[in-house]
Protein backbone atom coordinates (compact mmCIF):
# COMPACT_ATOMS: atom_id res chain seq x y z
CA UNK A 1 0.00 0.00 0.00
CA UNK A 2 1.37 3.59 -1.23
CA UNK A 3 0.41 5.52 1.70
CA UNK A 4 2.27 8.65 -0.30
CA UNK A 5 0.03 8.01 -3.49
CA UNK A 6 -3.31 7.32 -1.44
CA UNK A 7 -2.69 10.67 0.21
CA UNK A 8 -1.60 12.49 -2.96
CA UNK A 9 -4.96 11.66 -5.15
CA UNK A 10 -6.54 12.13 -1.45
CA UNK A 11 -6.02 15.78 -2.34
CA UNK A 12 -6.76 16.17 -5.51
CA UNK A 13 -9.91 14.64 -5.02
CA UNK A 14 -10.92 18.70 -4.09
CA UNK A 15 -8.89 20.99 -6.34
CA UNK A 16 -10.93 23.97 -4.98
CA UNK A 17 -9.35 23.26 -1.33
CA UNK A 18 -6.22 22.12 -2.58
CA UNK A 19 -5.82 25.32 -4.93
CA UNK A 20 -7.57 27.45 -1.59
CA UNK A 21 -4.64 25.77 0.93
CA UNK A 22 -1.88 26.05 -1.59
CA UNK A 23 -1.99 29.58 -2.29
CA UNK A 24 -2.69 30.52 1.25
CA UNK A 25 0.73 29.05 2.43
CA UNK A 26 2.50 30.10 -0.93
CA UNK A 27 1.55 33.87 -0.37
CA UNK A 28 2.36 33.61 3.66
CA UNK A 29 5.77 31.91 2.73
CA UNK A 30 6.29 34.27 -0.21
CA UNK A 31 5.61 37.12 1.98
CA UNK A 32 8.30 36.35 4.88
CA UNK A 33 11.02 34.99 2.21
CA UNK A 34 10.81 38.37 0.17
CA UNK A 35 11.17 40.24 3.61
CA UNK A 36 14.00 37.85 4.76
CA UNK A 37 15.77 38.08 1.65
CA UNK A 38 15.04 42.15 1.57
CA UNK A 39 15.84 42.78 5.26
CA UNK A 40 19.14 40.69 5.17
CA UNK A 41 20.17 42.38 1.85
CA UNK A 42 19.55 46.09 2.61
CA UNK A 43 21.15 45.15 6.17
CA UNK A 44 24.33 44.07 4.97
CA UNK A 45 24.48 46.82 2.05
CA UNK A 46 24.18 49.78 4.82
CA UNK A 47 26.97 47.94 6.57
CA UNK A 48 29.01 47.10 3.59
CA UNK A 49 28.61 50.13 1.61
CA UNK A 50 29.31 52.68 4.78
CA UNK A 51 32.78 50.26 5.94
CA UNK A 52 35.61 53.02 6.75
CA UNK A 53 33.50 56.07 6.49
CA UNK A 54 33.50 57.83 9.66
CA UNK A 55 32.09 61.12 8.48
CA UNK A 56 30.17 62.89 5.32
CA UNK A 57 30.76 66.42 4.83
CA UNK A 58 28.55 68.19 2.06
CA UNK A 59 26.09 71.25 1.66
CA UNK A 60 23.36 72.03 4.43
CA UNK A 61 20.39 70.16 4.32
CA UNK A 62 18.70 66.68 4.85
CA UNK A 63 22.10 64.36 6.79
CA UNK A 64 20.27 61.38 5.86
CA UNK A 65 19.86 62.67 2.05
CA UNK A 66 23.47 63.45 2.20
CA UNK A 67 24.22 59.94 3.14
CA UNK A 68 22.09 58.30 0.79
CA UNK A 69 23.61 60.08 -1.90
CA UNK A 70 27.09 60.05 -1.06
CA UNK A 71 27.73 56.59 0.49
CA UNK A 72 24.68 54.47 -1.71
CA UNK A 73 24.09 56.81 -4.30
CA UNK A 74 20.46 56.40 -4.33
CA UNK A 75 19.25 60.13 -3.15
CA UNK A 76 19.30 63.16 -4.71
CA UNK A 77 22.40 65.24 -3.27
CA UNK A 78 21.63 68.02 -1.06
CA UNK A 79 24.11 70.16 -3.59
CA UNK A 80 27.73 71.20 -3.91
CA UNK A 81 30.37 72.57 -1.26
CA UNK A 82 33.94 74.67 -2.50
CA UNK A 83 36.56 72.48 -3.24
CA UNK A 84 38.70 74.73 -1.05
CA UNK A 85 37.03 75.15 1.89
CA UNK A 86 36.60 70.79 1.89
CA UNK A 87 40.39 70.80 1.42
CA UNK A 88 40.82 72.65 4.16
CA UNK A 89 38.76 70.74 6.54
CA UNK A 90 40.88 67.61 4.89
CA UNK A 91 43.68 69.00 6.44
CA UNK A 92 42.81 69.55 9.74
CA UNK A 93 45.16 67.35 12.27
CA UNK A 94 41.99 64.96 13.36
CA UNK A 95 41.44 64.19 9.82
CA UNK A 96 42.94 60.62 8.30
CA UNK A 97 41.75 60.52 5.01
CA UNK A 98 39.66 62.39 3.15
CA UNK A 99 37.98 60.98 -0.09
CA UNK A 100 36.40 64.18 -2.60
CA UNK A 101 33.52 63.24 -4.78
CA UNK A 102 31.65 65.00 -7.19
CA UNK A 103 28.27 64.10 -8.88
CA UNK A 104 25.60 65.34 -11.41
CA UNK A 105 25.67 62.80 -13.98
CA UNK A 106 25.29 59.35 -14.91
CA UNK A 107 25.34 56.72 -17.84
CA UNK A 108 22.25 54.61 -18.46
CA UNK A 109 21.10 55.10 -15.16
CA UNK A 110 24.75 54.51 -13.63
CA UNK A 111 26.14 57.35 -11.29
CA UNK A 112 29.14 59.21 -12.94
CA UNK A 113 31.52 59.91 -9.58
CA UNK A 114 34.38 62.47 -9.97
CA UNK A 115 36.93 61.37 -7.35
CA UNK A 116 40.58 60.26 -6.80
CA UNK A 117 42.65 57.75 -6.35
CA UNK A 118 41.59 57.93 -2.56
CA UNK A 119 38.21 56.45 -3.37
CA UNK A 120 40.09 53.24 -4.76
CA UNK A 121 41.98 52.21 -1.73
CA UNK A 122 38.93 53.39 0.55
CA UNK A 123 36.79 50.32 -1.43
CA UNK A 124 39.36 47.64 -2.25
CA UNK A 125 39.17 48.09 -5.52
CA UNK A 126 41.11 46.03 -7.80
CA UNK A 127 40.78 46.04 -12.00
CA UNK A 128 39.67 42.60 -14.17
CA UNK A 129 41.10 44.41 -17.29
CA UNK A 130 42.76 47.88 -18.20
CA UNK A 131 44.38 50.18 -15.90
CA UNK A 132 42.68 53.30 -13.57
CA UNK A 133 42.21 56.37 -15.33
CA UNK A 134 45.21 58.85 -15.92
CA UNK A 135 44.12 62.28 -17.48
CA UNK A 136 40.18 63.41 -17.74
CA UNK A 137 37.31 61.69 -19.71
CA UNK A 138 38.83 58.52 -18.96
CA UNK A 139 36.92 56.15 -16.80
CA UNK A 140 36.79 53.03 -15.19
CA UNK A 141 33.58 51.52 -14.40
CA UNK A 142 32.35 48.87 -11.97
CA UNK A 143 31.48 45.07 -13.24
CA UNK A 144 27.82 45.42 -12.98
CA UNK A 145 27.60 48.52 -15.49
CA UNK A 146 30.43 46.15 -18.20
CA UNK A 147 27.77 43.55 -17.73
CA UNK A 148 24.48 45.24 -18.38
CA UNK A 149 26.07 47.47 -20.96
CA UNK A 150 28.27 44.85 -22.72
CA UNK A 151 31.06 47.49 -22.31
CA UNK A 152 34.75 46.82 -21.95
CA UNK A 153 38.20 48.66 -21.95
CA UNK A 154 38.44 50.68 -24.88
CA UNK A 155 34.97 51.94 -25.53
CA UNK A 156 33.92 55.10 -25.30
CA UNK A 157 30.44 56.15 -23.41
CA UNK A 158 27.90 59.46 -23.43
CA UNK A 159 27.31 60.89 -19.76
CA UNK A 160 23.62 62.04 -19.44
CA UNK A 161 23.15 65.42 -17.18
CA UNK A 162 21.61 64.48 -13.72
CA UNK A 163 21.24 61.25 -11.53
CA UNK A 164 18.77 59.04 -13.46
CA UNK A 165 17.67 61.25 -16.80
CA UNK A 166 18.95 60.02 -20.64
CA UNK A 167 17.66 63.01 -22.16
CA UNK A 168 20.33 65.77 -21.82
CA UNK A 169 23.40 63.81 -23.20
CA UNK A 170 27.06 65.20 -23.44
CA UNK A 171 27.47 64.71 -26.72
CA UNK A 172 30.68 66.91 -27.08
CA UNK A 173 32.66 65.05 -24.13
CA UNK A 174 32.70 61.49 -24.14
CA UNK A 175 34.48 59.31 -21.58
CA UNK A 176 37.00 56.53 -22.80
CA UNK A 177 36.96 53.82 -20.36
CA UNK A 178 40.27 52.60 -19.37
CA UNK A 179 39.56 49.81 -16.94
CA UNK A 180 36.94 47.66 -15.66
CA UNK A 181 36.67 46.74 -11.90
CA UNK A 182 36.49 43.56 -10.42
CA UNK A 183 32.84 42.51 -9.03
CA UNK A 184 33.23 43.69 -5.15
CA UNK A 185 29.44 42.97 -4.17
CA UNK A 186 28.95 46.75 -3.04
CA UNK A 187 28.02 49.95 -4.92
CA UNK A 188 31.05 50.48 -6.56
CA UNK A 189 29.92 47.85 -8.91
CA UNK A 190 27.23 50.08 -10.43
CA UNK A 191 29.57 53.12 -10.65
CA UNK A 192 31.16 54.76 -13.49
CA UNK A 193 34.45 56.39 -11.16
CA UNK A 194 36.97 59.16 -13.48
CA UNK A 195 38.89 61.85 -12.18
CA UNK A 196 37.77 65.23 -10.59
CA UNK A 197 38.88 67.10 -13.40
CA UNK A 198 36.12 65.52 -15.93
CA UNK A 199 33.04 66.43 -13.79
CA UNK A 200 34.65 70.15 -13.99
CA UNK A 201 35.63 70.45 -17.11
CA UNK A 202 32.40 68.67 -18.57
CA UNK A 203 30.16 71.43 -16.81
CA UNK A 204 32.61 74.14 -17.30
CA UNK A 205 33.79 74.39 -13.57
CA UNK A 206 37.32 74.86 -13.87
CA UNK A 207 37.81 78.19 -12.21
CA UNK A 208 34.66 78.09 -9.25
CA UNK A 209 35.38 74.29 -8.61
CA UNK A 210 33.11 72.43 -6.16
CA UNK A 211 32.41 69.22 -5.16
CA UNK A 212 29.52 67.11 -3.74
CA UNK A 213 30.65 65.64 -0.68
CA UNK A 214 33.85 64.32 0.63
CA UNK A 215 34.14 61.52 2.73
CA UNK A 216 36.19 61.60 5.79
CA UNK A 217 38.26 58.97 8.38
CA UNK A 218 38.88 59.98 11.57
CA UNK A 219 42.48 59.82 13.41
CA UNK A 220 41.50 59.45 16.85
CA UNK A 221 38.62 59.22 18.98
CA UNK A 222 38.47 62.57 20.51
CA UNK A 223 37.70 63.59 16.65
CA UNK A 224 34.38 61.55 16.54
CA UNK A 225 33.28 63.55 19.72
CA UNK A 226 34.34 67.61 18.50
CA UNK A 227 34.28 67.16 14.43
CA UNK A 228 31.11 67.19 13.42
CA UNK A 229 29.89 69.99 16.07
CA UNK A 230 32.83 71.76 14.84
CA UNK A 231 31.67 71.50 10.94
CA UNK A 232 28.26 72.54 11.68
CA UNK A 233 28.69 75.28 13.84
CA UNK A 234 31.69 76.90 12.32
CA UNK A 235 31.06 76.25 8.31
CA UNK A 236 28.75 76.88 5.69
CA UNK A 237 29.13 73.03 5.10
CA UNK A 238 26.95 69.76 7.38
CA UNK A 239 28.12 66.35 9.07
CA UNK A 240 26.72 63.65 9.18
CA UNK A 241 27.49 59.97 10.34
CA UNK A 242 26.60 57.36 8.11
CA UNK A 243 26.31 55.20 11.28
CA UNK A 244 23.89 56.90 12.84
CA UNK A 245 21.65 57.76 9.73
CA UNK A 246 22.18 54.18 8.30
CA UNK A 247 20.41 53.46 11.99
CA UNK A 248 17.49 55.62 11.60
CA UNK A 249 17.07 54.54 7.98
CA UNK A 250 16.90 50.91 9.29
CA UNK A 251 14.76 51.83 12.12
CA UNK A 252 12.24 53.99 9.74
CA UNK A 253 12.02 51.00 7.52
CA UNK A 254 11.83 48.49 10.17
CA UNK A 255 8.14 49.74 11.11
CA UNK A 256 6.67 48.35 7.89
CA UNK A 257 8.67 45.37 8.07
CA UNK A 258 7.32 44.19 11.03
CA UNK A 259 3.84 45.45 10.02
CA UNK A 260 3.68 43.00 6.53
CA UNK A 261 5.67 40.06 8.52
CA UNK A 262 2.85 39.85 11.21
CA UNK A 263 0.02 39.97 8.50
CA UNK A 264 2.36 37.04 6.65
CA UNK A 265 2.29 35.07 9.82
CA UNK A 266 -1.37 35.69 10.00
CA UNK A 267 -1.86 34.05 6.86
CA UNK A 268 0.64 31.32 7.68
CA UNK A 269 -1.72 30.42 10.60
CA UNK A 270 -4.95 30.83 8.80
CA UNK A 271 -3.59 28.50 5.94
CA UNK A 272 -3.21 26.20 9.10
CA UNK A 273 -6.86 26.43 9.69
CA UNK A 274 -8.21 26.47 6.54
CA UNK A 275 -6.09 22.74 6.16
CA UNK A 276 -7.32 21.36 9.32
CA UNK A 277 -11.12 22.63 8.08
CA UNK A 278 -10.45 21.15 4.98
CA UNK A 279 -9.08 17.67 6.36
CA UNK A 280 -11.93 17.41 8.86
CA UNK A 281 -14.52 18.19 6.19
CA UNK A 282 -12.90 15.55 4.04
CA UNK A 283 -12.83 12.78 6.64
CA UNK A 284 -16.05 13.13 7.56
CA UNK A 285 -16.72 12.22 3.87
CA UNK A 286 -14.24 9.36 3.67
CA UNK A 287 -15.41 7.65 6.82
CA UNK A 288 -16.24 4.57 5.19
CA UNK A 289 -13.59 4.27 2.41
CA UNK A 290 -11.11 4.32 5.52
CA UNK A 291 -13.05 1.49 7.02
CA UNK A 292 -12.61 -0.40 3.77
CA UNK A 293 -9.40 -0.13 4.22
CA UNK A 294 -8.82 -1.31 7.92
CA UNK A 295 -11.12 -4.55 6.33
CA UNK A 296 -8.35 -4.60 3.50
CA UNK A 297 -5.66 -4.80 6.30
CA UNK A 298 -4.01 -1.08 7.16
CA UNK A 299 -3.34 -0.96 10.39
CA UNK A 300 -5.04 2.25 12.77
CA UNK A 301 -0.94 3.73 12.39
CA UNK A 302 -1.03 3.27 8.37
CA UNK A 303 -4.38 5.69 8.57
CA UNK A 304 -3.07 8.32 11.06
CA UNK A 305 0.13 8.34 9.57
CA UNK A 306 -1.72 8.68 6.30
CA UNK A 307 -3.93 11.79 7.19
CA UNK A 308 -0.57 13.47 8.58
CA UNK A 309 1.08 12.86 5.12
CA UNK A 310 -2.10 14.96 3.87
CA UNK A 311 -1.46 18.17 5.77
CA UNK A 312 2.14 17.72 5.28
CA UNK A 313 2.21 17.41 1.81
CA UNK A 314 -0.68 20.49 1.68
CA UNK A 315 1.69 22.82 3.32
CA UNK A 316 5.10 21.86 2.15
CA UNK A 317 4.17 22.12 -1.36
CA UNK A 318 2.79 25.70 -0.44
CA UNK A 319 5.66 26.30 1.07
CA UNK A 320 8.41 25.72 -1.89
CA UNK A 321 5.75 27.69 -3.93
CA UNK A 322 5.55 30.60 -1.61
CA UNK A 323 9.97 30.65 -1.29
CA UNK A 324 10.12 30.36 -5.02
CA UNK A 325 7.12 33.49 -5.03
CA UNK A 326 9.24 34.71 -2.63
CA UNK A 327 12.52 35.76 -4.66
CA UNK A 328 10.16 35.28 -8.01
CA UNK A 329 8.39 38.72 -6.76
CA UNK A 330 11.91 40.19 -5.48
CA UNK A 331 13.76 39.94 -9.00
CA UNK A 332 10.30 41.91 -10.29
CA UNK A 333 10.83 44.64 -8.01
CA UNK A 334 14.31 44.97 -8.72
CA UNK A 335 13.89 44.92 -12.39
CA UNK A 336 11.28 47.96 -12.24
CA UNK A 337 13.45 49.28 -9.74
CA UNK A 338 14.85 52.81 -11.59
CA UNK A 339 18.10 53.13 -9.57
CA UNK A 340 20.55 49.91 -10.00
CA UNK A 341 22.24 50.58 -6.83
CA UNK A 342 19.26 49.91 -5.10
CA UNK A 343 18.22 46.56 -6.90
CA UNK A 344 18.34 43.40 -4.19
CA UNK A 345 20.01 40.23 -6.18
CA UNK A 346 16.95 37.17 -6.21
CA UNK A 347 18.85 34.74 -6.91
CA UNK A 348 20.43 34.54 -3.33
CA UNK A 349 19.25 31.69 -1.12
CA UNK A 350 19.68 32.06 2.48
CA UNK A 351 19.94 29.31 5.15
CA UNK A 352 17.17 30.83 6.95
CA UNK A 353 14.67 29.87 3.79
CA UNK A 354 14.86 26.27 5.46
CA UNK A 355 13.25 27.70 8.60
CA UNK A 356 10.27 28.84 6.85
CA UNK A 357 9.74 25.46 4.96
CA UNK A 358 9.95 23.26 7.86
CA UNK A 359 7.21 26.17 9.57
CA UNK A 360 5.21 25.03 6.65
CA UNK A 361 5.80 21.39 7.31
CA UNK A 362 4.83 22.06 11.09
CA UNK A 363 1.87 23.87 10.47
CA UNK A 364 0.64 20.94 8.02
CA UNK A 365 1.46 18.21 10.92
CA UNK A 366 0.16 20.18 13.64
CA UNK A 367 -2.89 21.24 11.78
CA UNK A 368 -3.64 17.63 10.19
CA UNK A 369 -3.10 15.90 13.79
CA UNK A 370 -6.83 16.13 15.38
CA UNK A 371 -8.15 14.67 11.87
CA UNK A 372 -5.87 11.91 12.25
CA UNK A 373 -6.64 11.27 15.71
CA UNK A 374 -10.20 11.03 14.87
CA UNK A 375 -9.60 8.81 12.25
CA UNK A 376 -7.34 6.33 14.21
CA UNK A 377 -10.12 6.17 16.98
CA UNK A 378 -13.17 5.12 14.20
CA UNK A 379 -14.71 1.86 15.03
CA UNK A 380 -14.36 0.44 12.02
CA UNK A 381 -17.87 -2.42 12.52
CA UNK A 382 -19.85 0.95 13.75
CA UNK A 383 -19.03 2.72 10.27
CA UNK A 384 -19.71 -0.50 8.10
CA UNK A 385 -22.71 -1.36 10.27
CA UNK A 386 -24.13 2.15 9.21
CA UNK A 387 -23.94 1.53 5.54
Amino acid sequence: MNVFLISWKNLKANPTALALNLLLVAFGTGMLAMLLLGVKQVGERLRDNAAGVDLVVGAKGSPLQLILSSIYFIDFPTGNISENEARLLAANPMVKKAVPLALGDNYAGFRIVGTDTGYVSLRGLELATGHFWTKAFEVVIGAEVARAQGLKAGDRIYGSHGLSSDEDVHQDHPYTITGVLKRKGNVADNLVLTGLESIWEMHGAEDKREITSMLLQYRSRMAMVAMPSMINRSTTMQAASPAKESARLFALIGVGVDAIRWFAIALMLLAGVSVFVSLYNSLRERVYDLAVMRVMGASREVIFAMILLEGALLTTFGSLAGIVLGHGALHWIGYWQDSPQARLDALVFLPEEAWLFGAGLLIGVVAALLPAIQAYRNDISETMSKV
